[in-house]
């Protein structure tokens, strides 16, 4: 089996690049003029997207990491109360916010609550990531249990769950956090510093995302990519 040839960067950051990919895709199907909602949008990265659509951001803009850095947030609120009426939205976004959020069963129910009938919900999640955005990372992850239990109880009707990457992609995102983090114990590693760098920087990395491709292993998925769909009737 040959190791990857993709650029190093597309093998490091793929968790962000492949749910970037699957956004713009799911953005490309959503008819023009539709109402969108994205929830928790922090620096609001999709807006560019929805260009064909109504676009709204919602955020509580609390977090002091995204000083400077938050889009133009059109609702701000708790995503567990959104001051909007019933069935506003014909498609709603979350994406990377339900570990942030203490009651995400609530704001489940919400983000249900203001999809029009017939509307679509797109949702990514962790299943297992590193502390992020404290003080406000409340959870470890979802796992596809948790989606099929608790949209149906809202009315929605789960139409996609698909794993980003299987477990080898994990790991190499993993490896790859070795050579992130090198300055802080370069001192440990002595004669072999050069060495450890490049194996879990590059050579790793990329023998292990090819592997990916041959032997998927999904308990370990870095996350998943949910749609589901508010029955017309």
């Amino acid at each position: 089996m040959e190791p990857s040839k993709l650029p190093l960067e597309s093998i490091h950051w793929f968790n962000q690049k492949q749910r970037d990919a699957w956004v713009q895709r799911k953005a490309a199907k959503v008819p023009p003029g539709s109402v969108v909602l994205d929830a928790g949008a922090g620096p609001c990265p999709y807006k560019g997207l929805f260009a064909h659509c109504r676009y709204y951001a919602q955020d509580f803009m609390r977090y002091e990491g995204y000083r400077g850095s938050y889009g133009a947030i059109d609702i701000v609120s708790s995503i567990e109360q959104i001051p909007v009426p019933d069935a506003t939205f014909d498609v709603v976004l979350c994406t990377e916010v339900l570990e942030h959020v203490p009651e995400p069963i609530k704001a489940v129910k919400e983000l249900a609550r203001v999809l029009k009938p017939g509307g679509k919900m797109f949702l990514t999640a962790p299943l297992g990531s590193g502390l992020h955005q404290l003080p406000y990372h409340f959870y470890g992850g979802y796992t596809p249990e948790w989606y099929k239990r608790f949209l149906p109880q809202f009315g929605m009707k789960v139409t996609e769950i698909s794993p980003n990457g299987g477990f080898f992609k994990h790991l190499a995102q993993e490896c790859a956090r070795f050579a992130w983090t090198f300055e802080r114990h370069r001192h440990l590693h002595g004669a072999n510093a050069q060495h450890l760098f490049t194996l879990f920087n590059e050579t790793l990395p990329r023998y292990l995302f090819a592997l990916d491709d041959h032997c998927f292993i999904e308990e370990f998925t870095i996350g998943y990519n949910v749609e589901a769909v508010k029955p017309a009737t």
